[in-house]
């Protein structure tokens, strides 16, 4: 037996499931500045990596939020990871405030220079990507519909690593201590060597 519905008819479950099933994933806790030089700090839990070479991330804003307005303006933004010990921080900077409060502040959080782009990075974060956008599409539906939702991609200029995560040269994911958001309400999943195995792929 399965649950089947159709998403436009209704879940008819306790909780929208869709989430949980596309996940966990990636935070896009995505740092922004205005025109008129406040910043902004805000996770977002749709983001992930869309190309390789170069190099295209992108997150997807429900709404006209003030990183999107940030975005819009100027063209610049920076993704910072999200770690373990950095978890109750990010869930400060998504608290509902005004378009003139500074989230790093609200966090406790230190902005740090970028090399790139003029838009600060956390300084606690271990990762940081200096990103300038390349495309902003508004999403829309079977119908053609318009939806109040953007995706902002940006190209990464500038790419900031701790070295305590690069041992002999590669980057160590399972020693990071990356958080991905998960389904439900309150949902989040760390990530360590407990689950790391390792795969190689066919040869021709």
């Amino acid at each position: 037996m399965t649950h089947f519905y159709e998403p436009r008819l209704g879940h008819g479950l306790p909780h929208d499931p869709f989430n949980a099933i596309v996940g966990p994933r990636p935070i896009g806790w995505v740092s922004t500045r205005s025109n008129e030089g406040v910043l902004n700090l805000a996770p977002y839990s749709f983001f992930t990596a869309f190309n390789y070479v170069p190099p295209i991330v992108g997150f997807s804003s429900t709404g006209p939020k003030d990183s999107l307005r940030n975005v819009q303006e100027n063209g610049m933004f920076v993704w910072n990871l999200v770690t373990r010990p950095l978890a109750e921080a990010m869930n400060q900077t998504c608290a509902p405030v005004g378009p003139e409060v500074n989230e790093f502040e609200l966090a406790g959080l230190t902005p740090a220079p970028s090399r790139v782009v003029d838009v600060p990075r956390v300084a606690e974060s271990p990762v940081s990507f200096e990103c300038r956008s390349t495309q902003i599409i508004q999403l829309e539906g079977l119908d053609k519909q318009k939806v109040p939702t953007w995706l902002v991609l940006g190209e990464v200029v500038g790419i900031h690593i701790a070295d305590h995560l690069l041992k002999d040269g590669i980057y160590d994911t399972a020693s990071a201590g990356h958080i991905l958001r998960g389904g439900g309400p309150a949902d989040y999943f760390t990530i360590g060597p407990e689950q790391l195995f390792h795969m190689w792929r066919p040869k021709a």
